[in-house]
């Protein structure tokens, strides 16, 4: 009798082991264990519990005589946590119970009452696999008292037997749903990153979402600067009216999702207290809803929706997939936002280069032409073929300025300007005026060359100096004329009692020698321009030559009641210089300095010696000199509006400048708005 006994149990044990191993999908492991429970061991019905490492429900069956019912998890979840099942859980021990009716531990529903199914035997096992729980399976008859001890040991070994195969079917079904996942996400991804305009990133991801998922709808919105929402894309039934519908930050389950960076699924909408009315799409019935934030670079930009799955219910990666394709989406569209950003910067660009007035060219750093804008083709006469197939030395010619452009200055941002020629297909030479500075050009360090036209400038200058030479011509002798005149009557009226004579006369002499001393500027400025050495160099004291200089500006400082104070130290060597030249530098320094500073104010003549130089310099306490100005103020024709709007022809200081450069010296501005200027030049030291 005990063999048989044996023989049975181990055909038992076989019999199972072999059809739980013969499956690896958990809803078939989860149905045969169900099956053989109630083939050996017998009941009305079975159920069974998959747990996941937390304990939480994941997944379950029920089998009711022979038919399998679907969709149990949410009822078998409240018998774990509050009935028979949930005892057995919380203890790892199994659970015999001959009468449900006297049972505490069973969870009594409508259909236990007398005149319904009324009391019931149950048999209730834990599933272990390697000392972790992984399940719990339950049996129920009719009658009470209709399991015995023999029965109670068949489903202890049936859940022996279970416990591995749950485990296995659990692990492979998690294997499948992550290769699931990465599957999808990789699909997305390909199909997600295959463009970069922004209209088909949005329509890739709505349409790798919907695939994904399996669901009626899905819609994309964007955060906006407040953190509201506006919808962009939406794609799948009834998605009319969904672009562009505006959600207030932190409203409904997408303003929650925003806000929280983390994703939901909502099996029934109208039960959740975030879903708000603003959340309601024209023609489309919300039934279910899943949302993911869409982050990059650690902010959420946006949520992707999935709306209403055609199941009926969301799979339980859905969550996965979908917060997987938004983490995808987040750099696209970021990517895309860029590029957008990118070509619109180009266009900009491409129409400011083109549409420009002065010709432009783009080349690289040996001077080869790669780009030209439509003027540059305009004004050279080639075509802008032609232009890029030469180099830049072709196109011009430099006459002032740089002889060589520097490309250590340009590598380190600095732009090179200088005056040149410029060679056209037919043979005219322009005047432009050329700057130089480091571009990037279709991602390489290039040079733009920016030409402006100065035609018009160079005749202006061609007059001004035909006008300079001609009052240089026609004022020489007829005011040697009036200064002969003016000598003559000094020596006829002399005496205190032609003191209104001689008061007048000193007067007409200090204006003439105003206007030689201007004259003799003009001609200086044609001479040092044109590179001629100044010859008539003599050694001579600065405090002698600062004293000559001093009164001649005298009368103009006093009648502006000013302080002018000498600080030129008797032990400054002499100096190597033209003296005529020199004392009108200083006095145009002096009477500048007089311009720009208001009445009770102070000019003061100050030197030191420097090796072989001395420093002179005038410095007052007037307006001062804006820094963008103090480059311009040395060229020719430029002038700035002193206290009382002082006029002239602009030349004063553009002679100071030749006439020192002339001497091998510098000049040179220091100067604050407000705090006045101090004008600086170096001269030579005369050799014994």
């Amino acid at each position: 009798m005990a063999a048989k006994e044996t023989k049975s149990t181990l055909e038992f044990l076989y019999d199972v082991s072999r059809e739980l191993a013969s499956a690896l999908e958990l809803r078939t492991v989860l149905q045969r264990i169900l099956f053989e429970s109630l083939k050996y061991v017998g009941g009305e019905r079975a159920s069974i519990v998959v747990l996941d490492d937390n304990g939480k429900a994941i997944e379950s069956a029920i089998v009711y005589g022979r038919k399998i019912h679907d969709h149990t998890t949410q009822q078998l979840r409240e018998t774990v946590e509050r009935g028979l099942a949930g005892w057995v859980v919380r203890n790892r021990q199994p659970a015999w119970v001959p009468d449900t009716s006297r049972d505490e531990r069973w969870l009594r529903r409508p259909d236990d009452a007398i005149d319904q199914s009324g009391a019931k035997a149950a048999l209730c096992v834990p599933l272990m696999a390697h000392e972790r729980l992984v399940g719990v399976l339950t049996l129920v008859h009719p009658e009470p008292g209709a399991y015995n001890k023999e029965h109670f040991s068949l489903m202890q070994a049936i859940a022996d037997l279970s416990g591995i195969a749950v485990m296995n079917a659990r692990l492979y079904a998690e294997s499948q749903r992550q290769a699931r996942v990465m599957t999808a996400l990789a699909a997305s991804a390909g199909a997600i990153n295959a463009s970069l305009r922004m209209e088909d990133v949005l329509q890739r991801i709505l349409n790798e979402t919907i695939q994904a998922l399996q669901v009626e709808t899905v819609a994309l919105a964007l955060v906006e600067a407040n953190w509201d929402l506006v919808f962009h894309a939406a794609t799948g039934e009834h998605n009319e009216g969904i672009v562009g519908k505006r959600i207030q930050a932190g409203q409904g389950i997408a303003g929650y999702v925003a806000h929280e960076g983390e994703g939901v699924v909502i099996p029934v909408v109208s039960d959740d207290k975030r879903f708000v009315r603003g959340e309601h799409f024209a023609n489309l019935d919300v039934r279910a809803m899943a949302v993911a934030p869409i982050h990059a670079q650690g902010r959420v930009i946006g949520i992707l929706q999935a709306i209403n799955p055609i199941s009926g219910v969301f799979d339980p990666d859905a969550l996965l997939v979908l917060t997987g394709i938004g983490n995808l989406a987040g750099s696209t569209i970021q990517h895309a936002q860029l590029f957008e950003r990118l070509q619109a910067a180009h266009k900009r660009y491409r129409e400011l280069f083109d549409d420009s007035v002065d010709p432009i060219l783009v080349t690289s750093w040996d001077g080869k032409i790669h780009e030209t804008n439509r003027q540059a083709a305009v004004i050279t006469e080639y075509t802008s073929r032609q232009l890029q197939g030469m180099t830049i030395d072709q196109l011009h010619e430099v006459t002032r300025g740089d002889k060589m452009v520097s490309k250590e200055k340009l590598k380190n941002g600095k732009i090179i300007s200088y005056e040149a020629v410029l060679k056209s297909k037919s043979g005219k030479k322009i005047p432009i005026q050329v700057n130089v500075r480091k571009v990037v050009f279709e991602e390489a360090e290039s040079l733009q060359w920016l030409m402006r036209d100065i035609r018009e400038r160079k005749d202006l200058d061609s007059l001004r100096e035909d006008l300079t030479s001609m009052i240089y011509h026609d004022l020489r002798s007829p005011l040697a004329n009036i200064v002969s005149s003016l000598d003559i009557l000094s020596t006829m009226f002399p005496g205190p009692e032609n003191e209104t004579i001689q008061s007048v006369t000193t007067i007409a002499r200090r204006s003439t020698d105003r206007i030689q001393r201007l004259v003799s500027s003009l001609l200086d400025i044609n001479r040092l321009e044109a590179g001629q050495t100044i010859v008539s160099q003599q050694a001579v004291t600065p405090a002698v030559l600062a004293e000559d200089a001093m009164d001649a500006v005298h009368p103009m400082v006093e009648s502006r009641h000013q302080r002018l104070i000498s600080d030129l130290s008797g032990d400054l060597p002499p100096i190597w210089v033209d003296v005529d030249m020199i004392r009108r530098v200083l006095i145009n320094l002096m009477e500048n300095a007089s311009k720009f500073t208001g009445p009770e104010g102070k000019i003061e003549l100050g030197g030191r010696q420097e090796g072989d130089w001395v420093q002179l310099w005038v410095q007052d306490n007037g307006s001062g000199i804006p820094f963008t100005e103090q480059e311009h103020i040395f060229e020719k024709f430029t002038r700035l509006q002193g206290l009382n709007n002082s006029s002239g022809l602009g030349v004063g200081l553009a002679f100071c400048r030749l006439a020192v450069n002339g001497h091998g010296g510098k000049i040179w501005v220091e100067s604050e708005v407000g705090k006045g200027s101090k004008f600086i030049l170096t001269l030579p030291v005369a050799k014994e």
